[in-house]
């Protein structure tokens, strides 16, 4: 038989009342909590918490408190990226930023899904896809990027967009659903 945490991490179907998913939920609200609380005057400190808190941290990525997810080692986040003020990332499924991304304040990444059906739902069947952000990319403030979804390289999305389907790389994107408005020149 599969466990909960096997069914969640191959993207299937799962209940999250499963003791081993409840312990990787309070062991990242501890270290969410701690890297929130810690002194702008430790920087050091901050860093180790968000090194021990997410899955990976590339050498210069940073992230501005408070942050907020579900699992922590779930996020992967890429050299040299920025992750502004009150971001969530729903980390049920993986969540990779790759190099020099750009995150604006209030972005949402949200892998989690729920079922349709009101019968599942109220049954508390809940499951997960991977969200991917490209290299250079740029989340406008407000910016929710739903679960499966792939924004690639160079994309900017635009403030309070919301991202339901893969943007390609290089353009500029707007709107709800999010849509690219224009292609951006591949300069260096």
């Amino acid at each position: 038989m599969t466990s909960m945490k096997d069914r969640m991490l191959a993207g299937e179907l799962y209940l999250a009342d499963d003791p081993e998913i409840i312990a990787d939920l309070d062991r990242a609200a501890r270290l969410t909590e701690r890297f929130n609380a810690t002194s702008a005057d430790d920087p050091d400190g901050r860093l180790a918490a968000l090194r021990e808190l997410l899955g990976s941290v590339g050498e210069n990525a940073w992230v501005r408190p408070p942050f907020h997810c579900d699992y922590g080692w779930q996020t992967h986040l890429g050299p040299r990226s920025f992750v502004n003020f009150n971001a969530v990332f729903l980390d049920v499924a993986r969540i990779t930023i790759g190099a020099d991304v750009q995150i604006g304040p209030n972005v949402q990444l949200l892998t989690a899904t729920h079922p349709v059906e009101p019968e599942p739902r109220r049954a508390k069947w809940e499951a997960a896809k991977p969200i991917t952000i490209g290299d250079n990319a740029w989340l406008g403030g407000g910016v929710i990027v739903l679960a499966g979804v792939t924004v690639g390289a160079n994309t900017v999305v635009g403030a309070g967009a919301v991202v339901t389907r893969d943007l390609p790389p290089d353009v500029v994107a707007v709107g709800n659903p999010a849509r690219p408005v224009r292609a951006l020149d591949n300069a260096t």
